[in-house]
């Protein structure tokens, strides 16, 4: 069993900061890549950054690419997700999630890769 439990959400402004953290635990966190995805009111879940288990591959989607930076620290078994210049459209729940499989060479980006899942902290950036 796998727990994802994350952590950092909360209020902002736009153009503001925030740092999310996704603590886990119960697996050998430093074989999996990690992925954040988001869910806004009324939309589909949807992919936001993506880390490989090395930390050495990153991958974003140009709607976050050059603001947000996905991180992680395998001695601490913790992944971040740093989001810089923030807009009201980034609103949404954001959940880490882990890998099913470990050591991929490349990053996927696909929801059904990933089989735990957090439980989600909101992101509110008011206009």
């Amino acid at each position: 069993q796998v727990q994802l439990v994350e952590s950092g959400g909360g209020l902002v402004q736009a153009g503001g900061s925030l740092r999310l953290s996704c603590a886990a635990s119960g697996r050998t966190f430093r074989r999996y890549a990690m992925g954040w995805f988001r869910q806004a009111p009324g939309k589909e879940r949807e992919f936001v950054a993506a880390i490989s288990w090395s930390g050495g591959s990153t991958y974003y989607p140009d709607s976050v690419r050059g603001r947000f930076t996905i991180s992680r620290d395998n001695a601490k078994n913790t992944g971040y997700l740093q989001m810089n210049n923030l807009k009201p459209e980034d609103t949404a729940v954001y959940y880490c999630a882990a890998d099913r499989t470990p050591l991929r060479a490349v990053v996927t980006i696909f929801q059904y890769e990933y089989d735990y899942w957090g439980q989600g902290t909101q992101v509110t950036v008011s206009s």
